[in-house]
């Protein structure tokens, strides 16, 4: 058993292996049959070193362990360009994405057939969010605007956003206050704006890199800048708490569905914070860097003690293997375990999780979005 950081790393398609499928969550060339015996041999020689059944080293209980699965089940070539950002609509039934080629796509989840493309941005899109209450979604862009769409009708805009002076790195919708909406640029400067008034309502400072809603009750904001993360009271804007830890820059947040436990990723590590009652601000899980270098995350659909994360450069197996990267990465916090998992060939510039439909999407520089279950 090859062990990192601490955690047990199996490597396979998903937790029910078997010489015969070991694979099938990648998309193999027919005539590559020596690197599909290789893995295969790779994964069984991982399993004849551990009595360990792989199904049990995931979530849940124990029979829940057992019936645990994590595959590929779709693959979108999404753009001719990098892909940095993808979002599940609130009722599953789209995915938007967005990145370098100034288009936000929305596509079907359940054909992957694309429905419309946005392409009114002039520069490049970094965010792309669905209103958890409504049809509607929103683009911000390095052209400093922020666009709202209807997703029923999204031929053109229904109103463009400008005040920033810098570029805008991302944006979210307040989960129960239908006409707010929240954006942030690259010098830090975070705006509120009422939809259906198409203004600003607030400027303040805080985040520069990511921002969030707590979901549910919408009290908070994280808000991404440098290697804090800043929790902001969204009626006041006042900084209640600051996550403090990480030393490298923080490429994403992510918060369970609860609203109690928020996620934040560094190149080098990912730590959980609690922000329940009586013990909020505290980090209460960390998971160091193992070769790969970490980018993105969500929590699970299903599994709320595990967490996906996206990662980028090959590690020491996928050099051996041909250049499959293992750039997936299943973290059972509370067993501190890990599986990794062929996925995409460039970085995993972002994950979205429908907990409608228990999808899970990655999009990646590699220009693919990927959907997994």
């Amino acid at each position: 058993m090859y062990i990192l950081s601490n955690a047990s790393i199996f490597i396979a398609s998903h937790c029910s292996i078997n010489s015969s499928d070991a694979m099938s969550c990648y998309l193999w060339d027919d005539k590559d049959l020596e690197l599909q015996a290789d893995m295969g041999r790779l994964v069984e020689s991982y399993l004849s070193h551990d009595n360990t059944d792989p199904r049990d080293t995931i979530g849940g209980s124990t029979d829940a362990r057992k019936g645990f699965t994590f595959m590929n089940v779709g693959i979108i070539r999404a753009s001719t360009r990098k892909v940095i950002c993808c979002h599940f609509s609130s009722d599953g039934k789209l995915l938007a994405s967005g990145g370098h080629d100034k288009k936000a796509v929305l596509w079907y989840t359940d054909s992957l057939r694309p429905k419309t493309m946005l392409e009114e941005h002039s520069l490049l899109i970094t965010d792309v969010r669905f209103s958890p209450s409504m049809p509607r979604l929103a683009t911000s862009s390095f052209d400093k605007t922020v666009r709202v769409w209807d997703a029923d009708n999204p031929g053109y805009s229904l109103g463009i956003f400008t005040g920033h002076s810098a570029p805008v790195m991302s944006l979210d919708f307040h989960p129960n206050k239908e006409d707010l909406i929240c954006s942030c640029d690259i010098d830090n400067e975070i705006r509120y704006w009422s939809i259906n008034n198409g203004s600003c309502d607030s400027v303040f400072k805080g985040g520069n890199i990511q921002i969030r809603f707590q979901p549910r009750l919408g009290r908070y904001l994280a808000a991404a800048a440098e290697n804090v993360v800043s929790i902001l009271d969204v009626e006041t804007q006042a900084c209640r708490h600051s996550l403090q830890g990480h030393t490298k820059p923080v490429h994403s947040v992510c918060w369970d569905p609860t609203g109690e436990l928020l996620a934040s990723v560094s190149e080098d590590s990912v730590r959980v914070w609690t922000l329940g009652s009586g013990s909020e601000g505290e980090c209460i899980h960390e998971l160091s860097c193992d070769g790969n270098k970490f980018h993105s995350c969500v929590f699970h659909p299903t599994y709320p003690s595990l967490l996906v994360i996206g990662c980028y450069q090959a590690s020491r197996f996928a050099i051996t293997f041909h250049a499959i990267l293992l750039s997936l990465r299943l973290w059972d916090m509370a067993e501190n375990k890990i599986m990794a998992l062929p996925a995409h060939e460039e970085l995993i510039a972002a994950l979205a999780v429908s907990n409608v439909t228990g999808l899970v999407a990655s999009a990646s520089h590699d220009k693919f979005v990927k959907l997994w279950k």
